[in-house]
């Protein structure tokens, strides 16, 4: 602290809050900015947690009355019931398009074994069924992409914008004390501090959603196998 006329005068803070309340309104732009990816990132950070979370829960569910049931028109009333499971709805997309051919089949007076070739209809259902529902569990997710990406240079502007404004300030001031530098600096240091606070747990985020989601490719794409296995030594054969 320094002293004026015997009286001692605080010294400045650097208090975060004070930080903040004073930069310029630039830097306070950058930061609110900030603040909404940050929060965007935070809801569909546990949006998407919830929903995997139900979709794998689901999905036990249906599993297990799939390979305990013979009967498919069983199964399908149980994935009615199973709507955010995608695995269901590769099982639904599936048995509606066996049921179109099998209608096919019976107005045209034919077994099924008759007409094996349809089995890539039914493969090209099972196909659309499992885009479909990656892109359901993948939306929203290249959203903390953006903001892991974009979040750190969103706050290097306006560092670099309180910075500039502070070299300004002590261009007029005509001196260039650590007293009086330290502030401004701080001001606009704290825009690079929170982009790296909105950018990290975002990216965190996204690494593992995308492992998520790869597992659970990897199992969509064994179930639709075994479907197919199953259709086609039932029906087509």
């Amino acid at each position: 602290m320094t002293h004026f006329f015997g009286l001692a005068t605080p010294a400045p803070t650097l208090d975060p809050v004070d930080l903040v309340l004073g930069a310029g309104w630039v830097v306070k732009l950058v930061m609110l900015l900030l603040a909404a990816f940050s929060i965007a990132s935070w809801y569909i950070i546990g949006f998407k947690l919830w929903a995997l979370h139900r979709a794998e829960k689901e999905s036990e569910t249906f599993l297990d009355s799939f390979w305990q049931s013979k009967r498919l028109d069983a199964i399908y009333q149980t994935c009615e019931a199973l709507q955010h499971s995608p695995v269901s709805q590769i099982f639904k997309a599936g048995y509606v398009e066996l049921s179109k051919i099998k209608g096919a089949a019976e107005g045209a007076g034919e077994a099924l074994r008759d007409r094996a070739e349809d089995i890539e209809n039914v493969e090209r259902a099972l196909y659309r069924a499992e885009t479909s529902e990656i892109t359901r569990i993948e939306s929203m997710v290249p959203f903390l992409a953006t903001v892991g990406s974009t979040a750190p240079f969103v706050g290097l502007f306006g560092t670099v914008w309180g910075i500039m404004n502070s070299f300004i300030g002590i261009s007029a001031q005509r001196q260039a004390t650590l007293a009086v530098v330290a502030p401004g600096i701080a001001e606009a240091l704290i825009a690079t501090a929170i982009g790296l606070v909105a950018a990290i747990p975002a990216v965190i985020a996204y690494n593992y959603f995308l492992r998520r989601t790869r597992v659970l490719q990897s199992e969509l794409d064994t179930f639709k196998a075994d479907y197919l296995n199953i259709i086609r030594r039932h029906f087509f054969r």
